[in-house]
């Protein structure tokens, strides 16, 4: 079996410990690479950093959450290094004009500044809730989101503020994908839910694009349905390249 090559690309405040579960399922056919984005306050600059850390020259990506976004941001300036996307519970859109983005903007600030006068785990006790099924509050996976949280610092948390707040417009990158390309999203995600990926499939050219629905799942589906999301990438990765041999 050919050995696959694979960049997986966490979201906000998220680490490696996001895709455990999945690495460990494919380990058996691809080689793969967790992204770190440090301080960096822009998509595209986190996109560029991943870019020169890859350790392939060609790839497949899967980006979660604020992953999907840096991913798209890597189709921007690379497509021609990227043989399959599967962008995972994200979205598209700038921040929206008027009240919409002003409250959006409070929000995030309101958490920071929670963060930098109690500490991030406090932070993510009041932010985690809503990126978890509401029957799994009390389980150790929600721990495990409040731990991957508290090993971020503020300044890290700042600068993925500022790089969502500043983020471009999605749209043309998604009309121009020329890859496979597979929507990812939990049943129950209520941050980025269901309708929106289903936007996002219908701008992406056939013959390319599949969105697939993992049940029973909020937010973070590579740790809430590990196995269900590990399959599904064994399958997209039997999607032939699109790039020449």
């Amino acid at each position: 079996m050919t050995t696959e090559r694979i960049l997986l690309l966490p979201g906000l405040l998220c680490d490696a410990a996001v895709w455990t579960a999945q690495r460990d399922a494919l380990a058996a056919r691809a080689q793969t690479f967790v992204a770190e984005y440090h301080d960096l306050d822009s998509l595209e600059d986190m996109a560029a950093k991943v870019l020169r850390d890859s350790p392939f020259e060609r790839f497949s990506v899967a980006g979660h959450s604020m992953g999907g976004r840096i991913a798209m941001e890597m189709m921007r300036l690379a497509p021609h290094r990227v043989e399959r996307l599967a962008l995972m519970d994200t979205s598209y859109e700038a921040l929206a004009e008027g009240d919409t983005g002003l409250e959006e903007k409070a929000r995030r600030y309101q958490l920071l500044d929670h963060a930098r006068k109690h500490g991030m785990r406090e932070m993510g006790k009041l932010w985690a809730p809503g990126m978890v099924h509401p029957d799994r509050h009390a389980s150790p996976v929600y721990q495990e989101v409040l731990d991957m949280i508290e090993r971020r610092t503020v300044e890290q948390f700042q600068g993925q503020i500022t790089a969502l707040l500043n983020r471009p417009d999605a749209s043309p990158v998604l009309k121009s994908l020329a890859c496979p390309t597979w929507f990812i999203c939990g049943r129950q995600d209520t941050w980025s839910p269901v309708e929106r990926h289903e936007v996002m499939a219908d701008m992406v050219p056939e013959p390319y694009v599949q969105l697939k629905v993992v049940e029973d799942s909020g937010h973070m589906i590579t740790m809430e349905q590990p196995a269900a999301v590990s399959a599904l990438l064994e399958a997209w990765l039997d999607t032939p390249s699109a790039l020449p041999a």
